[in-house]
This record gives C-alpha cells, structure tokens and sequence, in this order.
C-alpha cells in the first residue's frame, strides 16, 4: 500500500510505501452513516456514437476517477443521444437533485448535432447569447491555424460563431488543445461545466481551467485505502460477515469483488474505504478492522493475502 498526496496541484505524488494515505484538498466522505458529506458530482456524456456502442466512454471513467481523487463524490453517470430534449431533461434532473456539479462530455463543436449549449441553456431556462470572450478565444485558434497554413479562410462562419454561442452569465474555459471552449455556469449554489468530447481536450481544460475552480469548493479529508485478498470461500458465506463488520464500524465501508478461481480456489478481493478529518483515529479503526475479517474469514474455512 502506498501514501498518496492529492494536494499538489498536478495530483498525484508517491510518498510512502505499506501505508495507505490519500490526502484530498477535497470533500468530506459522503457514504453510510458518517458525518462528513462531499462535494457531489454527477457526469452527462453527450453523443450517438457512445448509445451505439461505436465509442467506449473513457471520458466518464477519466473523470470518474479524477474526481474521486480530489474529494469529490460521484452520484451518477449518464449517457444521452444528441437530443435537444433529453440533454435537458437529464440536467434538469440532476439539478433536482441538488447535485453540486454536473459536468456533461461532448457536443460543444460546430456541427448541427452538438446541442449540448442548447439543452443545458433549455434546462436552466437562460437565452444562448454570444459571447465576447469564447468568440476571442476561438477567433485566435483559427487565426494561428490560418498563418500556419492549416486552414484557408479566417472567417467565423456561422458554424464557428455556434461555438461561442454560450447560455446568458456563462463564463468560457480556454481550451488550449482544440477549438471549441468549455463552459462554466453557476446557477445558484449549483455548478455546470460543459467539456469537449476529445479525451485530450477534455483533460487539458479539467487540469488547468476546471479543477483549481472545483478545489475551492472542497474541504481536506484524508481517505485511507486497504485491499484484503480472501481465498477458499465463497462470496456469499462472505456477504453476512461483511454486513456485520459495517455494522459495528459504519465510518468503513467494504466491498466485495469476486476475481474467479485460481487452481480451483475461490479468489475475492475485499477493498476497504475510510475517510476522515485526520488520519490518527481512522487509521487505527481500519487495521482492527482488518484484523476482524481476517479471523472471520479464516474461521470459515479461508485464508488471506
């Protein structure tokens, strides 16, 4: 196991071996019965190709993971069609359930099909309007594209144009890889970002425009980590043991992930979760933990890794 350090601005940093660390500039926990509630998140990918099976959707799993990584919380991941209606229907939904960001992937280009503006606009009930620092900021990328020969006509046709069409009191994020901005909205306590579609894109506007914003609004807890390995017993047996362990100690959480058979033994990973303000207490708590469900799990025929 390794300490983690997710205060440094570029994320991660090993630290520390067989201790298991994670310092967030982040959230407090939001899970069963503890007191510390995260920043939640929810993430909306836009586009056909995702509901066809054509594209595999790493975006969602990249910032699934990012976020989870600096405090953040996860609710929900959706994909929608390019649909004017289901784009706003989804934000919509998610607003109502109080969800402090929702951050949608895709359909901010030119085409006729990226409508992703447009549903969020719908849904909050704000006019798309032009907006001076989007349209600078894409006049620029295609005037370097111009000189350097890349393309032949410098002019913002009404396709360019669409892209710094942004909803009323939106605030662009500088998109240094491609085209199109992003787009910050605040609505209310609430927050909206809107990224490209193009992993790299996507990744250089969360990293540098995105995710110095989404810190600020996320408190320091340490989170420690533990994986146990549990042999010769099946999941089931495992099921009322875990459920039992939760129960006397529910700032934990546990679960269970069956890895197959390994020369006719039944191999379950057990990843175990805690987080708290300082790591003192908590870490005390998970090595008695372990503890526990290692006897347990040998009393029932077992051994563990």
């Amino acid at each position: 196991m390794f300490l983690y350090e997710f205060c440094h601005p570029t994320g991660l940093r090993k630290v520390l071996r067989h201790e298991a660390i994670k310092q967030y500039c982040g959230a407090e926990w939001l899970t069963r019965k503890t007191q510390y509630k995260q920043t939640t998140f929810e993430i909306i990918s836009v586009g056909n190709e995702l509901l066809i099976g054509k594209v595999v959707n790493t975006n969602a799993n990249w910032l699934a993971k990012r976020i989870t990584e600096i405090g953040g919380f996860v609710r929900r991941v959706t994909e929608v069609r390019d649909d004017l209606s289901e784009i706003s229907s989804v934000v919509r939904e998610g607003l109502k359930r109080g969800t402090d960001w929702i951050i949608t992937t895709g359909g901010l280009g030119p085409t006729f099909d990226d409508m992703t503006l447009n549903g969020v606009a719908k849904a909050i009930k704000r006019p798309l309007r032009l907006n001076k620092q989007a349209y600078q900021m894409i006049f620029e990328k295609y005037k370097d594209m111009f000189e350097r020969g890349i393309i032949k006509s410098l002019e913002i046709t009404p396709e360019r144009r669409k892209m710094a069409e942004l909803p009323a009191g939106a605030i662009p994020l500088r998109n240094r890889v491609g085209t199109a901005p992003g787009v910050l909205i605040k609505f209310g306590r609430q927050r909206i970002a809107c990224l490209p579609g193009v992993p790299a894109e996507l990744m250089d506007i969360f990293e540098n425009e995105l995710l110095p914003i989404i810190q600020k609004s996320i408190k320091r807890v340490y989170t420690i980590e533990r994986t146990l390995v549990a042999k010769d017993v099946i999941e089931s047996a495992l099921a009322p043991v875990i459920k039992e362990v939760i129960s006397k100690h529910p700032a934990i959480y546990i679960k269970s992930h069956p890895k197959g058979r390994e020369s006719g033994a039944s191999i379950i990973e057990l990843h175990l979760t805690a987080t708290a303000p300082s790591p003192e207490k908590i870490e005390k708590e998970m090595e008695q933990v372990v503890n526990e469900l290692k006897e347990k799990i040998v009393a029932l025929g077992g051994t563990t890794e």
